[in-house]
């Protein structure tokens, strides 16, 4: 009997801490459907974007132009999970991204049009740097699974800082006030580049 109580007042202590530690993550709900273009523009994105086998696939077309796939919806605030893969077919290699935030603020995937060197993982910021160092994953090499593989990446967008986990693991971070306003999210397929990338389990939480 001293036992059950025992039992009883444990679990009446632990349980404020076990709601604490669920309150901290965030609900994600799908962003991609895995069947169609829903919370997404769908203008124009036929020509680069196709679903195959619920996964949402981006390919450069004959002239390579440029395109994003946007968000209908503008988010400041959020939490963005996804797996990635993506297979170099040229020696340039895939060149993409993850767009956020007003002025743009982009998670590199890939390898980087100005420094030609894989910056996955990275905050491109288009000013200079580039690249803040502050904000680049220098770990990434050991992070991410081979080229060609699924990568599981995760997003937070909070005030003005900017974190990136790969596989599970912080990767980088960057505080920057300056990209403050709420923005669309965008899927990049980028301009005169031969190039393919594959999403899936695409999920977004707003904070």
């Amino acid at each position: 009997m001293k036992y059950i109580h025992r039992c009883f007042v444990a679990l009446a202590f632990a349980t404020p801490f076990f709601t604490c530690v669920f309150a901290e993550e965030p609900m994600l709900r799908p962003l991609f459907n895995g069947k169609d273009f829903t919370n997404f523009k769908s203008d124009g994105a036929a020509e680069f974007w196709r679903i195959e086998k619920e996964v949402l696939v981006g390919e450069s077309n004959a002239e390579k132009k440029g395109h994003y796939l946007w968000t209908d919806k503008s988010y400041k605030d959020f939490v963005l999970e996804f797996d990635a893969r993506w297979k170099a077919s040229t020696d340039r290699g895939v060149d993409t991204g993850i767009e956020m935030r007003q002025p743009k603020l982009q998670l590199q995937l890939g390898v980087s049009g100005s420094l030609r060197v894989d910056m996955t993982g990275s905050f491109y910021t288009g000013g200079k740097p580039a690249y803040p160092e502050v904000g680049q994953a220098k770990e990434a090499k050991s992070l991410l699974r081979p080229e060609g593989e699924w990568n599981t990446f995760r997003i937070q967008a909070k005030g003005d800082t900017f974190t990136c986990w790969i596989n599970g693991k912080k990767a980088s971070e960057l505080t920057d006030p300056k990209f403050s306003g709420a923005a669309p999210i965008g899927l990049q397929i980028h301009g005169g580049v031969e190039m393919k990338c594959e999403y899936r389990n695409v999920k977004i939480a707003e904070l």
